[in-house]
C-alpha cells in the first residue's frame, strides 16, 4: 500500500514540476497557467491507471467544485486497456449464468470489440428471438454487444479507495480540505463505481430512455437483452455506425450534418426540460450515427435528473441567456441553488452581462466560452454552484461540442429557444397558477381603476 502511495506522490510531484517549469514558475498569464497544470494533472491521472482515469472522469462532471480549466481537461481521458485473455471473460460469464457463453449465444467471439478499466465488450449473436421491454423483437441470430466486468474490478477499485481513503484524511485537515469536501468527493466517487460494476444500473436507465424517445425516429438507444444480464454481464443490441470521430466518412455517404445536429441539441433539451432526466456523460465516445442517419446514445453510466419545478427554472435560465439578460438569470438561477449574496449582486450582474456580450451575441453563440467565464467569475467572487446545476452546464457545453462535431456552425442557444419557450408558456398557463394569480392580478386591476 505504501508503495502506491508514494507512486501516486511521485507521478503528481513530477508532472506538476513539469508544469511549474513549463508555467515559468508561475510568471505566465493566470489562465495559461491554469490551463498548463490542469493537462499535468490529467497526464498524471492516466499514468496512474483505472482508478484515477475513473476519478478524472468524475471530475469532468463537477464543474460546481473543480476550476473549469480541469473539468475540461479531465474530458479528453482515455479508458482504454490492454484487453483481458478470453479465458477470463468465459470464467465470468460461466459464473453469472452457469453455462458456457456457447449455451448462452448462438456465437461468441474471443476477440474483443472494446477493452476499459472496467469491462471488456465481445460480439455475440443471440441463439433465439428476444422480446425486449421496449421496441422491436430482436431475431434469432441478431448481432449483440456482451459487456462483461473485468474479474477482480471490485476488489481492485476497493483497495485504491482505500488509500484514497487514507489520503483524503489527511487532506481534509490541510486548508484544500477546508476550502472543499474531498472526503464527501470520495465517497461520491466511491458510489458512481459502485454502480458501475454493477451493470443492471446502466441496463435499467438505457431502457427508460428507449421508452422516452419511442416516438423519435433519430434518437436512438440499444435494447438490453434482460435474459442475458445479470449484475457483471450485460447484453446489448450490437449498433454499427460512425464514431463522431469518423464524421468525415458519414459527410462522404451522404449523411446530412446541420440535421442531426439541430436534432442532437433537440434531444438534450426535451431530456432537460420535458423528462427531467439527462445523460450527463455524452462525449463523443458515447454517440453513434448509424448508416440509417439514427443517432446511438451509449453508456449511461451518469444521468442528472430535474424536478417539474426545477425544469421550469431551467427554461427560464436558458431563455433569459438566449436573450442575454444577466438580471433574469441570476434570478432564476437562485431558484436552482446558486445564489450570489446580495453584497456582491451588482458586481457579479455586471460581469456577467459583460460576459453574455462577449460570447453569446457572436454569431454562433460560444456556449463553452460563456459557462467556463460564469464559472469563473462564480469562483472568483465565493459563489458556491450547487451539483445539479454544474452538472446541467457541464452537459450543455458537452451537447454542444458534439452538436459542432456534425456542423460546425450550430448555435445551441438558438436550438433551446423553441423547447424553453414552450415549458415557460405552459408553466404560465397552468391551471393551479392561474387559479392562484387571478385574485391578485383582479385586485390589481381594481386599485389601478380607482386610483
Amino acid at each position: 500500500m505504501r508503495s502506491r502511495v508514494r507512486r501516486v506522490a511521485a507521478v503528481l510531484g513530477r508532472r506538476w514540476a513539469g508544469a511549474a517549469v513549463r508555467s515559468r514558475f508561475g510568471l505566465s498569464p493566470a489562465a495559461r497557467r491554469r490551463a498548463t497544470f490542469a493537462r499535468a494533472t490529467r497526464e498524471a491521472f492516466e499514468e496512474l491507471g483505472p482508478t484515477f482515469v475513473k476519478l478524472g472522469q468524475l471530475v469532468s462532471v463537477r464543474p460546481d467544485v473543480f476550476a473549469p480549466e480541469l473539468v475540461f481537461e479531465m474530458e479528453r481521458l482515455q479508458d482504454r486497456v490492454a484487453p483481458l485473455p478470453a479465458a477470463r471473460v468465459r470464467e465470468t460469464i460461466r459464473r453469472e449464468f452457469g453455462r458456457e457463453p456457447e449455451a448462452l449465444f448462438a456465437t461468441f467471439s474471443d476477440e474483443p470489440l472494446a477493452s476499459a478499466s472496467i469491462a471488456q465488450v465481445h460480439p455475440a449473436t443471440l441463439r433465439e428471438a428476444y422480446r425486449p421491454v421496449f421496441g422491436e423483437e430482436l431475431p434469432a441470430g441478431a448481432e449483440v454487444a456482451v459487456k462483461v466486468v473485468r474479474p477482480g474490478a471490485a476488489e481492485c477499485i476497493e483497495d485504491d479507495l482505500r488509500n484514497l481513503r487514507r489520503l483524503t484524511a489527511a487532506l481534509a485537515r490541510s486548508p484544500v480540505g477546508r476550502r472543499v469536501d474531498v472526503e464527501g468527493l470520495l465517497e461520491e466517487f466511491a458510489a458512481s463505481l459502485g454502480r458501475e460494476v454493477d451493470l443492471r444500473n446502466e441496463a435499467r436507465v438505457a431502457d427508460r430512455f428507449a421508452f422516452d424517445f419511442r416516438d423519435d425516429p433519430v434518437a436512438f438507444c440499444p435494447r438490453v437483452v434482460w435474459t442475458r444480464t445479470t449484475r457483471r454481464v450485460l447484453t446489448m443490441e450490437y449498433v454499427r455506425g460512425w464514431r463522431l470521430s469518423e464524421l468525415d466518412d458519414a459527410v462522404r455517404a451522404g449523411v446530412e450534418g446541420y440535421r442531426l445536429a439541430l436534432h442532437g441539441a433537440e434531444v438534450f433539451m426535451r431530456q432537460v426540460l420535458v423528462q427531467g432526466r439527462f445523460h450527463a456523460d455524452l462525449h463523443p465516445a458515447n454517440l453513434l450515427l448509424t448508416p440509417d442517419e439514427r443517432i446511438a446514445y451509449l453508456d449511461f453510466g451518469i444521468v442528472g435528473e430535474l424536478a417539474p419545478v426545477q425544469r421550469a427554472h431551467v427554461a427560464q435560465v436558458l431563455l433569459a441567456t438566449v436573450y442575454g439578460d444577466a438580471e433574469r438569470a441570476l434570478r432564476y438561477s437562485a431558484e436552482l441553488g446558486l445564489v450570489v449574496p446580495e453584497e456582491i449582486g451588482a458586481r457579479v450582474r455586471e460581469r456577467v452581462a459583460a460576459l453574455m456580450a462577449r460570447t453569446l451575441k457572436r454569431e454562433p453563440a460560444d456556449v463553452k466560452g460563456f459557462a467556463t467565464g460564469f464559472l469563473s467569475i462564480m469562483s472568483r467572487h465565493g459563489v458556491r454552484i450547487p451539483r445539479g446545476f454544474g452538472l446541467l452546464v457541464k452537459a450543455l457545453v458537452t451537447v454542444e461540442g458534439c452538436s459542432r462535431l456534425f456542423y460546425p456552425d450550430i448555435d445551441i442557444l438558438r436550438a433551446a429557444k423553441p423547447f424553453a419557450t414552450r415549458l415557460v408558456a405552459e408553466a404560465l398557463l397552468d391551471p393551479a397558477r392561474l387559479a392562484e394569480r387571478t385574485p391578485h392580478a383582479l385586485r390589481a386591476a381594481v386599485r389601478e381603476l380607482l386610483s
